[in-house]
């Protein structure tokens, strides 16, 4: 590469010997610039596991192979352990080792070959089940609280069952168990699986089930990610349990199940609940009834006592009543003399009261006929007063009034669009005209107009225009 030396170390041209390892630093330098974290495949060889916890080994194919590092750090966190023989996918950084000047592949992570097109099929079915609404938390069914038949789908031979069959023993021993056999792992595993729901769900033994295996890679645990065994879990009647796996394991029947369990002894912990607790809740419960029951019989024997004091003989009753009706008949007449007494005393003052402020009349009556003359001679001459003005206000009006004006011989002249014409600068020659009389109306066009303003309509014009030739 040209100018490499001058660019790089700062060293003439004339000079252009580096040492090695500033070689090797630049050339790890360009390689890890060059590529970027990627995935390579190949079969494990050589494989070393030295006491600082790293792993060497040679990643090969047919025609090649390379020198690989995993540090501890990664290693602890891969999850299985890496074996001679295997072929594997391997995240990795292309490097150098400057010590020794190896090129080197740098494992960030690995996965068994195959694991990355599994994982993408397994996304395909879970988003498309998702889609048809499989996984609703909706139609998810609550556990029963006190189950008395679990039923358990798994293998006879697998140790996820004896950890389940302990779990439950140690917890819920009153707990009867159903085992529907099957197997867990193979290329039939799926469909014998979905069958042993099916034969749970129509024999309904139980009121809840586990779906349970141990853990192992994703190629363990593929036949649970199989659409026929997330249907069937849907299907099944009753609340279904899945415990597959470890933590960190994740299966299409998880997301299908009405619960997901860790591990197969969680899954038999959530499915019945602890004798021992609900023992100590019952014993609570018992406890508390027994208190409430006694108090609730001292208070009632408390309320019999305090009846039992009020509680008296009839004849006692009927002679304290009789005694009180008495008593209240006494009052009554008492109170009606009372009463009648102080109503005779008020009308007699009423009584008095109307003869002392009646009326006058025979002197009211007198006076009446004196004052009436005296009240008709002004109403007659206010009447009388007002007649002669409503006569001289009716007169004037009568002036005003357009129809008088009409009858002595004038008429109204209105142009075509209804309009009065007052002068005759209003009108063009031709123009249609309508002329109102005290009777009538004529219709006429106009012959000529004249515009000469300094001859008004005269009165003489009128009589000389009324009198015959």
């Amino acid at each position: 590469m040209p100018d490499l030396d001058s660019t790089i170390t700062g060293l003439p041209m004339a000079m252009p010997v580096i040492p090695v390892s500033m070689l090797n630093r630049l050339a790890r330098e360009r390689l890890e610039a060059a590529f970027p974290l990627c995935w390579a495949a190949g079969e494990v060889s050589n494989l070393s596991h030295a006491t600082s916890g790293h792993i060497y080994f040679s990643l090969k194919d047919r025609a090649a192979q390379v020198r690989c590092v995993m540090f501890r750090s990664r290693a602890q966190l891969l999850g299985w352990r890496l074996e001679n023989g295997q072929h594997i996918e391997a995240r990795v950084l292309v490097t150098l080792y400057e010590a020794r000047g190896d090129f080197q592949l740098n494992v960030e992570t690995a996965r068994r070959a195959g694991v990355g097109n599994l994982y993408e099929q397994f996304l395909r079915v879970k988003e498309r089940l998702e889609r048809e609404g499989l996984f609703d938390s909706a139609g998810k069914r609550p556990l029963p609280a006190f189950p008395r038949r679990v039923g358990i789908v798994t293998s006879a031979q697998a140790a996820a069952l004896r950890d389940v069959l302990s779990t439950l023993r140690r917890r819920a021993s009153q707990v009867a168990i159903v085992l529907y056999p099957t197997a867990v792992q193979g290329d039939s595993a799926a469909s014998q699986i979905a069958e042993a729901i099916r034969n749970a769900s129509e024999r309904r033994e139980c009121e809840v089930l586990i779906v349970c295996r141990g853990g192992g890679s994703i190629e363990d645990l593929w036949a649970f990610n199989d659409e026929v065994v997330a249907r069937a879990i849907r299907a099944c009647p009753m609340p279904v349990i899945s415990g597959i796996g470890h933590e960190t394991d994740f299966t299409i029947a998880d997301f299908a199940a009405d619960q997901r369990a860790p591990t197969p002894t969680a899954a038999a912990e959530l499915a019945a609940p602890e004798r021992s607790a609900l023992v100590a809740r019952l014993a609570a419960s018992q406890f508390a009834l027994r208190r409430h029951v006694e108090q609730q019989i001292n208070q009632r024997g408390q309320q019999l006592d305090w009846l039992a004091h009020r509680l008296q003989h009839p004849a006692q009753y009927l002679a304290h009543h009789r005694e009180g009706l008495r008593n209240l008949q006494r009052r009554l007449g008492s109170g009606l003399l009372k009463a009648g007494t102080r109503a005779r005393t008020t009308l007699a003052d009423l009584t008095r009261r109307l003869l002392l402020t009646r009326p006058d009349s025979a002197r009211h009556a007198g006076r009446l006929q004196a004052l009436a003359p005296r009240l008709h001679g002004p109403f007659h001459q206010m009447l009388h007063g007002k007649s002669s003005d409503l006569a001289r206000l009716a007169s004037g009006l009568a002036h005003l009034n357009p129809a008088a004006v009409l009858a002595r011989g004038y008429s109204i002249v209105t142009s075509a669009q209804g309009q009065i014409v007052s002068r005759s600068t209003m009108l063009e020659p031709g123009e249609h005209i309508a002329v109102f009389f005290q009777k009538g109306r004529a219709d006429a066009a106009v012959l000529a107009v004249s515009e000469d303003d300094d001859k008004p309509f005269a009165g003489r014009d009128i009589a000389s225009a009324a009198s015959p030739e």
